[in-house]
């Protein structure tokens, strides 16, 4: 298991700062990474693929990055969708002020950073329903404790909103498509590209 899910790290200082090409869907972004979060070095090619042929997110309403990193999904969402409001969530304390650090240097105020899992109860409690939902899953965590950090966040999707996930075939795509719509959703290969599965998920129905 990679240990840098349920890192709480400290701020990274101004020395570890690496700065990140992201450029994707007509955008040409630079963000701040460091080390001890996931994919430090680079947009992995598992998240460019998932912002490359995701549809195109609401222009408002309630948008989801879950498991955000230093911010790539984030960004992009927040870039496209200037009157919507991004949710970004992570166990990672290092991840989410990098992700913090991004939006405020991209000049994007609508970013809303959270840890995951106490974010969770301010959405419960408020009745948050998203209208558009982004996750590259960490996988690696274990699959009982991936399917359940899924599930109970894609059971927070609007009537007719759509969640997009992308994972690695060799990782168990086609199995959690399946398990996916086991469980009272509508889940479909959307693409397949370079060895990922692009996913779209849908409450059943829609």
């Amino acid at each position: 298991m990679n240990t840098h899910y349920f890192s709480n790290a400290e701020r990274a200082t101004q020395d570890e700062l690496l700065k990140i090409p992201v450029q994707v869907r007509g955008l040409d972004l630079e963000v701040f990474s460091a080390p001890q979060v996931f994919s430090s070095h680079r947009l992995d090619l598992g998240t460019k693929m998932l912002l490359t042929y995701m549809s195109q997110p609401p222009s408002s309403g309630n948008l989801l990055d879950l498991g955000c990193g230093w911010g790539p999904v984030s960004s992009v969402l927040a870039s496209l969708s200037p009157q919507a409001q991004v949710w970004a969530v992570d166990v990672n304390q290092r991840a989410l002020d990098l992700t913090k650090r991004n939006a405020k240097q991209l000049g994007l105020g609508n970013i809303r950073v959270g840890t995951e899992p106490q974010t969770w109860g301010e959405v419960t409690d408020n009745d948050v329903r998203f209208d558009f939902i982004c996750s590259n899953p960490p996988v690696r965590i274990g699959k009982k404790a991936m399917q359940e950090l899924t599930l109970r966040w894609l059971a927070r999707l609007a009537p007719d909103g759509e969640a997009w996930l992308v994972m690695a075939k060799n990782l168990g795509a086609d199995s959690y498509i399946a398990w996916l719509n086991d469980q009272g959703l509508e889940a479909q290969k959307a693409h397949s590209k370079k060895g990922y599965r692009i996913i779209r998920v849908v409450k059943a129905g829609d």
